[in-house]
C-alpha cells in the first residue's frame, strides 16, 4: 500500500494526456476518482491549457463524467489573471490568445488593447488557436517597444487524438526569436501555481499530490515545490524518458495508469 498517497488530502490532475485526451476518457479515470471521493479526498483539476475558459472544462469535465464543481478547476490563465490583478494594476494589456481567454480577462476587469495598439505596458501570449500573423506582428512590435513580456504557460505542444499540435511554449519561442526577450511564465511549474492552489483550497503543499503525463510541468511543479508528483504513463513521457531524466527531475511516483494507483492506495469500492 502506498502509505504517501493515502495520506494526503487533496489530489491535484492534470487534464489531457492524464486524466483523458482530446474527448477520449482514459479507462479507469472517473472510477478512480469516483473513489478518491468516497475515501473523502479533495480534487482539483488544474490545466495549463489557457486556451479556453472555467466554463468549457466545467462542462467537458461533466460531460466526460467526472462530476466536477466550478470551484475545483483552474488552469495558468486563472494564474495569469491573478498575477495582473494583484502585482500590475491599472496596466494596459495586449493578449494574444483564444476569444475564451480574453472573455475571462475582461470579466476579470482587465481591460485589452486592439492589435493596432501603439504602446502597451504588458504583452501576454498563450495557446492561441485562432493566431494570425497580424496578433503575432502585434504582440512582437509591441515588446520591442518596452512592454513587458508574459506567458500564461510554457507547454511546447498540446496532446491530441490525432497527435501533438503547438501550443503556448512553442508560440513563445517564435515571438522570442523574433525579439530576443524571454517570457515570465505562469502556470506549471512555477511558484505562482502552487500559491494559488494553496490560497484556493486552504491545503498546505505537504497536503498534496500531483498527478500528470510531463515532466517538465507536471512533474516539475511537485519536484521544485515541495508537492508529491506522481507520473502515469499515459500521455506524453515514456518510461523510458523518465528513467533518462536526473534524478531531481523524476517523479516521487510512477505508475501505468490511474487503475495501478488506485489498487496500490487500497481505495473504497
Amino acid at each position: 500500500m502506498n502509505d504517501v498517497l493515502q495520506n494526503k488530502k487533496l489530489f491535484i490532475f492534470d487534464m489531457d494526456g492524464t486524466i483523458y485526451l482530446g474527448g477520449q476518457v482514459f479507462p479507469f479515470a472517473v472510477e478512480f476518482i469516483r473513489r478518491l471521493r468516497l475515501a473523502g479526498k479533495r480534487v482539483l483539476f488544474f490545466t495549463n491549457n489557457a486556451s479556453h475558459s472555467g466554463a468549457f472544462y466545467l462542462e467537458k469535465l461533466t460531460r466526460l463524467g467526472f462530476a466536477p464543481k466550478k470551484e475545483e478547476i483552474l488552469s495558468a490563465g486563472d494564474v495569469t489573471i491573478a498575477f495582473l490583478k494583484l502585482h500590475r494594476p491599472g496596466a494596459s494589456v495586449y493578449l494574444m490568445g483564444t476569444p475564451q481567454l480574453a472573455s475571462m480577462f475582461e470579466a476579470a476587469g482587465i481591460p485589452l488593447l486592439p492589435t493596432d495598439a501603439v504602446h502597451a505596458d504588458v504583452v501576454v501570449t498563450s495557446f492561441d488557436t485562432t493566431l494570425t500573423y497580424e496578433k503575432l506582428d502585434a504582440a512582437c512590435r509591441l515588446i520591442r517597444g518596452g512592454a513587458e513580456y508574459l506567458c500564461t504557460h510554457p507547454d511546447y505542444n498540446c496532446p491530441t487524438e490525432n497527435g501533438f499540435i503547438p501550443d503556448s511554449g512553442a508560440i513563445a519561442a517564435a515571438v522570442t526569436a523574433s525579439t530576443g526577450i524571454k517570457p515570465r511564465f505562469f502556470g506549471k511549474p512555477y511558484a505562482d501555481t502552487v500559491s494559488m492552489i494553496c490560497e484556493v483550497t486552504g491545503c498546505t503543499k505537504e497536503e498534496m499530490c500531483i498527478f500528470g503525463d510531463r515532466l517538465y510541468t507536471d512533474i516539475a511543479l511537485g519536484r521544485r515545490h515541495g508537492v508529491t508528483a506522481t507520473l502515469v504513463l499515459s500521455g506524453e513521457t515514456t518510461a523510458e524518458q523518465h528513467h533518462a531524466a536526473e534524478k531531481e527531475d523524476q517523479a516521487d511516483f510512477v505508475y501505468p495508469s490511474l487503475a495501478e494507483v488506485a489498487a496500490d492506495m487500497q481505495l473504497p469500492m
